[in-house]
């Protein structure tokens, strides 16, 4: 298992990115080592497996780099929400506010089964605007959400406060 300190070591800090005054968290180191990024999907496997999904609901874009392996590690398929304007089939969307701005999310109308156990899946819980985002898509195609993993939670944004009520997990915290 992998120590939060190592993983902490790992995630490289970009100031004023994408934004003047927003430090970003960058994965990449991570993934450029394959030890780390293993290490980190199994322990992301073991906190999701917990929830008993059905299937992984994985975050455009970082949610697709650690929801796809978790998914086929467990053994689960894997469902994409993405960005408006991405996905090729009917769809429903939800929009969302970002530290910077505002966004809409999609997901196929045909994704999930009426009463399926979701875990979704992403890199960051920041405000909590894009889960909540997910959480809203998932319940309106009838799933029920078993619970959201993060490899990091900026604690100082609190946006557990947006998934009151919610399994919330997280890797690392800031």
């Amino acid at each position: 298992m992998i120590s939060e300190a190592t993983i902490k070591e790992l995630i490289r800090d970009i100031p004023d990115f994408p934004v003047q005054g927003i430090l970003f968290r960058d994965i990449t180191p991570i993934l450029q080592d394959a030890k780390a990024f293993k290490q980190i999907i199994c322990t992301m496997c073991e906190m999701v497996q917990e929830l008993k999904p059905d299937v992984i609901v994985g975050i455009e874009s970082r949610g697709f780099i650690l929801g796809a392996p978790i998914a086929l590690e467990l053994g689960l398929g894997f469902v994409p929400v993405r960005k408006m304007g991405k996905l090729p089939y009917d769809t429903i969307q939800a929009e969302y506010a970002l530290e910077y701005g505002t966004n809409v999310v999609e997901i196929h109308r045909d994704a999930l089964d009426h009463g399926a156990r979701v875990a979704i899946v992403d890199d960051l819980l920041a405000t909590g605007g894009t889960a909540k985002a997910a959480v809203q898509l998932v319940e309106e195609l009838g799933a029920t959400v078993a619970g959201l993993s993060f490899l990091i939670e900026l604690k100082f944004l609190q946006g557990r406060k947006l998934l009151q009520g919610y399994d919330v997990r997280a890797v690392v915290k800031y």
